[in-house]
């Protein structure tokens, strides 16, 4: 079955809420008159929603739930299992690819070397390749979405196409979408690596209504979550923290600009001094919760993994000490890029997904 089709029973804004509260439901599963209630759909239009999500393969009745009064309500549940997507996560020095059911439950994950540098053929020979093993893997009969690729950026997400990634310019105007739907037959997504990230944890359970996803790795970028939406930016270009200017006339950096926060955050991880490099990321969050309100600051990316506690007291200790008292944690999980990547695929099916407009706040 082809996955468009597959996935015909969720088309529409009513469905998409719908198929969002049994995704958030999980295993315990939700009632049609609760559906009603939280979507202010009314009893009969759940009810011809619920049953065509059913007939798709996309929910299943999982028992029954006491009533306050009448006949137990008929509980329903999400099927993970009718669809999955591929997440890849191309980083400057890593390839981290998976495979994800509807949920976000990843089933296998691949991981390997790589170097943008190398120039982009033998890159997307590599993803060609991680791929397709990770398909040849899928469940028998399986339905796969399509593919989300996240890489730094700058990028053009609507063409598909990377920018002057910071070191790697060679990366500049190459259709990367386009040539991996060629030679994948799948659809394909291309994203910034932080904006994928901050869809993972926008579709976390509990998830503040806006934050800044901070990511420190191999580079230093940002995911913005405003009004319950990751923020992409009419131009792809939110959340380009690294590239702020915090020091002027500093040291170069390889965008073109002087004393940006990544130059200076990423010299003192380099000579060691953990809790400088805090203090400049921190400074960045400081200008990111006075500019937008944010409720939360979260941390991520392996420079932040390698001694979390270090950098969430360091940013903490930076806000607190200019009045700021916005919590400050760290993101679980070395993979949330890879995660969001396959999220860009799926994410679509529950009406939720990034956003290129400006946002309007709240949900």
């Amino acid at each position: 079955m082809e996955a468009e089709e597959h996935v015909s029973a969720a088309r529409g804004h009513s469905a998409a809420l719908v198929l969002d509260l049994l995704r958030t439901a999980g295993e315990a599963g939700i009632s049609r008159l609760e559906l009603a209630g939280r979507t202010g759909l009314t009893p009969q239009a759940v009810s011809k929603i619920t049953a065509r999500l059913r007939s798709g393969g996309l929910a299943v009745e999982a028992g029954h739930r006491a009533s306050t009064g009448g006949k137990p309500r008929t509980v329903l549940r999400l099927v993970p299992s009718a669809g999955y997507a591929v997440g890849v996560h191309l980083d400057r020095d890593e390839l981290t690819t998976l495979l994800a059911d509807l949920a976000g439950t990843v089933l296998v994950l691949r991981r390997r070397p790589a170097d943008l540098g190398a120039g982009a053929e033998p890159v997307l020979d590599a993803v060609v390749e991680e791929v397709r093993a990770l398909l040849a893997g899928a469940p028998a009969g399986a339905t796969v979405l399509g593919v989300g690729v996240a890489m730094p950026g700058p990028l053009d997400h609507r063409a598909g196409v990377p920018g002057r990634v910071t070191g790697f310019p060679e990366w500049a105007g190459r259709p990367v979408r386009d040539e991996l739907v060629a030679r994948l037959g799948l659809p394909v997504v291309l994203d910034k690596d932080t904006h994928a990230a901050a869809l993972a944890l926008s579709l976390r359970p509990a998830a503040p209504d806006s934050f800044a996803y901070l990511h420190l790795g191999t580079g230093l970028g940002a995911g913005l979550v405003l009004g319950g939406a990751p923020l992409r930016g009419d131009r792809g270009g939110a959340g380009e923290l690294g590239h702020q200017t915090v020091q002027l006339d500093g040291p170069p950096c390889g965008c073109g600009g002087r004393g940006c926060l990544e130059v200076l955050c990423l010299a003192a991880v380099a000579r060691g001094e953990l809790a400088e490099a805090a203090r400049v990321l921190g400074t960045g969050a400081a200008n990111l919760v006075r500019l937008l309100d944010v409720d939360r600051v979260v941390l991520g990316g392996r420079t932040v993994l390698t001694e979390p506690e270090a950098f969430v007291g360091g940013v903490r200790e930076v806000l607190a000490g200019l009045g700021l008292t916005v919590p400050v944690e760290c993101a679980v999980g070395r993979d949330l890029v890879a995660e969001g990547a396959a999220w860009l695929r799926t994410a679509p099916v529950f009406g939720r997904e990034v956003r290129s407009d400006r946002p309007i706040i709240g949900k």
